[in-house]
């Protein structure tokens, strides 16, 4: 049975879409089935994997409204061993219909169980808020990941995203739980960098991973090209550093054989 891994921070430009398209890229390298599911109305992940999103016929919106079976909005990637559920711009609406439909909270739950079983992990790309699409991948999640950038601005509202995690696991998912806290756009060189990065270690302790992702030039180009870092230059600092990323988070599950 597949692990379900949400990406979340309601700050936007934390590198949030960066870390979950890399990461779940390097897990299929390693020999991973990985899918991802692209929540996000920007449709970030969609277009960094090399898809138009005006081109998309079948998105996870028509999975979620239209109780369209996954497998038909379903793609395959240029990435072996990775699919995505795309997101479309039919999206933006999907968190105002939500509100009409009965448990609405667990909508995208009951679709994602129905692939659980075909992948090792599922990972889910939020979008930059704390809305109804959010809600609903915590709720569908085992765990989640938390991007931060390195920066003043990304302490603020961490309160307000870790809050929102305690009502979920309270009142829609008592199983969900800190999978890890990504430090990104890490900048060593700078005192205030390290000093947020000091900030946010003592505040998580362990659940932060001790890779850091740096800026890059290479890594901010990529999605650009439609391509995770390791398809576009692979030994840049950012595709060594998702690499170790992978091979950290991977240290930390349980032994699991592949699919």
């Amino acid at each position: 049975m597949g692990k379900i891994i949400a990406f979340s921070n309601q700050k936007g430009g934390v590198g949030k879409t960066t870390t979950c398209v890399n990461l779940s890229a390097y897990l299929a390298t390693k020999g991973y089935k990985v899918l991802v599911v692209d929540l996000d109305p920007q449709g970030n992940a969609t277009t960094g994997l090399g898809f138009a999103k005006s081109e998309v016929k079948n998105s996870i919106y028509n999975v979620m409204i239209d109780d369209m079976p996954i497998e038909d909005a379903v793609v395959k990637t240029i990435v072996d061993n990775m699919d995505i559920l795309p997101s479309s711009i039919d999206l933006a609406g999907a968190e105002v219909e939500l509100v009409y439909i009965k448990d609405r909270e667990h909508v995208l739950k009951k679709v994602l169980e129905k692939a659980r079983n075909s992948y090792d992990f599922i990972t889910i790309d939020c979008p930059p808020s704390l809305g109804l699409l959010t809600i609903n991948a915590l709720s569908a999640a085992d765990t989640v990941i938390i991007p931060i950038q390195s920066e003043y601005y990304a302490l603020e509202g961490l309160s307000q995203l870790m809050n929102t995690i305690k009502l979920v696991v309270k009142h829609l998912n008592e199983k969900l739980k800190i999978e890890g806290v990504v430090l990104t756009m890490s900048d060593n060189r700078a005192i205030i960098s390290r000093q947020i990065s000091s900030e946010i270690r003592k505040f998580f302790g362990k659940r932060v991973y001790d890779t850091a992702i740096p800026r890059n030039i290479r890594l901010a180009e990529a999605p650009s090209h439609g391509k995770p870092i390791m398809l576009h230059d692979t030994r840049c600092t950012g595709a060594k550093a998702y690499l170790a990323l992978t091979e950290e988070f991977l240290e930390k599950q349980p032994k699991k054989s592949k699919n």
